[in-house]
């Protein structure tokens, strides 16, 4: 699990900075796409980390 949530905090830092390319480039229907893989990705990540803990704890 915890390689996973850095892979999905990747995705989502580069949503984010697909986010700012899209504004530069005036290009809609990308900032709205970035903007929703971006939110959900990182609300995993931020979620997932409240939830198990960093590092994740085994059950």
């Amino acid at each position: 699990m915890n390689l996973l949530m850095v892979i999905f905090g990747l995705v989502a830092i580069f949503g984010v900075v697909g986010v700012f390319q899209s504004i530069k480039e005036k290009n809609i229907l990308a900032i709205a796409f970035n903007a929703a893989a971006a939110g959900v990705f990182g609300w995993f990540v931020i979620m997932t980390v409240l939830n198990q803990g960093y590092p994740p704890t085994h059950h």
